[in-house]
């Protein structure tokens, strides 16, 4: 590659094609030498008022091809800050050009803005003056060609499947909805709370938990350590406490003939010495390889922090003990599911986004979960239209459409009771689901989707479950036989928010807790939030890669988060 003085910074701030045009600086990334292509293309004129400013681009090559007998270049290239690429063309005396056309090549390079000829899609292309950095590629050992690859072979290449249009866009898209959820909440006065990693409660009750544990690490350290330096016999016990009786004796009889302090002193510091060398050997010789156990079960006591630990299901129990201090809080951060299931739903990491208010009843609960979804859907036609209209595309030319409808239309609310009456009466007239329709069931996602899709062709709020397919911390209605839960429910994914008010009355929870054979003992720090000045409250969960699912319309929630956990996968 040939070499060229790249213009300084302040020789690029100085070039400007007349004063009303922007200069560099107004352009440039505020942390590094370089001007974002989003900054250039996503102007109103598509860049085309820069022409004849000078200015450095950096980004990955998605397409390159030689033109005019190899006299030149036509590179597009993207740097991910936004879904439409920069042509920038490239002299062969500039460059070794069979070294910057392939796909994935990484190039920087200073130049000037000009108009391509009539009739071109771009509005501004980019002649280079200079290649200040490549990053070159292997073309037969990268594995991303420019071939149209399917999203389920990127699995295999997470770590650089982020340089694909569809990853990167919902990359941006998904930094979108995280920014306009703590937007939502700061602006409407919620302090945003970080709850636990590592739990020691099950906040579902469903048992489906990743289980954090040094035993087993500990177990094998001391099985290679025993190996290498064994145990003492019992012989060697016995004799280093005969060592003991010794040197007490020694000491007593150095007491009774009045022997100086001096050697009474140090025969007592032979006799510590003896007494803690005998200390270790009984420790050592208890110890044993495997996992620790008492009374035929594993000693949790032995573990790290002393008790049973878990990967968090969910952040909304310690949540609550701020919104019993602070009344409104939320929490969003990753939560985890050991449940072996492979479908295009599941993630074993997957993240929530979980708010809880005091002093809120059920019918709060809706108002606030309608609110802060139909603000993400207007959030992203506000900011996000770009890759919105590149999902549009690619994958469900509906998505747009469907954010439309939910940021603009009130939601349906229908109780439980009605929406089993709704299916019942379908089934009735033909409608054949897979899963029976009766009152007590868990509605599927098919039954979600029909009433979200078909019957109301909007979002609709379900309330008022059965106690029994809910979670004990729901609030108990006057029936007994319902709880005050509510679910909701959005086209294409069916069930977006589970929530619900809080049991708040502590006899009441104590009861729930013992009727579905938890142990209240792990429970006791949340039922002193209904014994030491108990307050209704209410709060919802909102699966974030549904919600993404949702305003995508890709198919997998496998394909919405960056680095997927799911059973046998856990790369990077």
């Amino acid at each position: 590659m040939a070499e060229h003085s790249a213009p300084t910074a302040d020789q690029l701030a100085a070039v400007t094609l007349n004063d009303d045009a922007p200069t560099y600086n107004s352009l440039k990334a505020e942390f590094s030498d370089r001007v974002p292509i989003r900054s250039i293309v996503s102007r109103p004129d598509g860049g085309a008022g820069l022409a004849g400013q000078k200015v450095r681009v950096g980004g990955w090559v998605k397409t390159g091809r030689k033109a005019d007998k190899d006299a030149f270049a036509f590179l597009e290239l993207n740097d991910g800050s936004c879904p439409q690429n920069l042509q920038v063309i490239i002299e062969a005396s500039l460059a070794d050009l069979g070294q910057i056309v392939p796909t994935g090549t990484c190039v920087v390079v200073d130049g000037v803005f000009k108009l391509p000829p009539p009739g071109k899609h771009q509005k501004v292309e980019l002649r280079a003056d200079a290649v200040v950095h490549v990053g070159p590629v292997d073309p037969a050992r990268y594995p991303l060609p420019k071939t149209k690859l399917t999203l389920e072979f990127l699995r295999d290449f997470v770590h650089l499947r982020p340089r694909t249009n569809t990853i990167s866009a919902v990359a941006r898209i998904r930094n979108a909805l995280a920014y306009a959820t703590h937007t939502f909440f700061n602006k409407h006065g919620f302090l945003y709370i970080h709850t636990p990693i590592v739990t020691t409660s099950d906040c579902e009750g469903a048992g489906e938990m990743f289980q954090v544990t040094t035993l087993l690490s500990e177990a094998e350290r001391l099985e290679k350590e025993l190996v290498k330096n064994p145990p003492p016999s019992e012989a060697e016990v016995d004799e280093a406490r005969q060592i003991v009786k010794e040197k007490g004796e020694a000491v007593a009889k150095l007491k009774a003939s009045k022997a100086s302090k001096e050697e009474i002193g140090a025969s007592v510091m032979e006799l510590k010495k003896a007494k803690e060398n005998v200390s270790k050997l009984e420790e050592r010789a208890k110890l044993k390889p495997g996992i620790p156990e008492k009374d035929g079960k594993v000693d949790y006591a032995k573990d790290f922090f002393a008790r049973q630990a878990f990967l968090t299901v969910s952040g909304q129990l310690q949540v609550e003990t701020y919104a019993c201090a602070l009344s409104s809080v939320y929490t969003f951060g990753p939560t985890f599911r050991a449940e072996n299931s492979h479908t295009s739903r599941h993630l074993a990491e997957f993240w929530m986004v979980e708010p809880e208010i005091a002093f809120a009843d059920l019918q709060d609960d809706m108002n606030c979960a309608e609110s802060y979804v139909r603000f993400l859907c207007q959030w992203l036609l506000d900011n996000c239209l770009d890759d919105m209209q590149f999902m549009a595309d690619k994958y469900d030319r509906t998505c747009i459409d469907r954010l439309k409808l939910v940021s603009s239309t009130p939601f349906v609310r229908t109780s439980y009771t009605e929406a089993v009456e709704i299916l019942e009466e379908a089934v009735k007239k033909g409608k054949v689901f897979e899963n029976k329709v009766e009152w007590g069931i868990d509605l599927a996602s098919e039954h979600e989707r029909y009433l979200t899709e078909v019957v109301f062709k909007k979002p609709v709020i379900v309330y008022n479950y059965p106690k029994g397919i809910k979670a004990f911390y729901m609030r108990l209605n006057d029936d007994s036989k319902t709880v005050a839960a509510m679910d909701v429910l959005v086209p294409k994914v069916g069930e977006l928010i589970g929530g619900s008010q809080r049991e708040e009355r502590y006899e009441v929870i104590r009861d729930r807790i013992k009727e579905i054979d938890l142990p209240l003992e792990p429970y006791e720090w949340y039922l002193d939030l209904r014994r030491y000045g108990t307050v209704k409250h209410s709060g919802f969960g909102l699966g974030f890669e549904r919600m993404l699912l949702f305003a995508t319309g890709i198919d997998n929630i496998r394909d919405v988060i960056p680095f997927p956990r799911y059973p046998g996968r856990a790369d990077l």
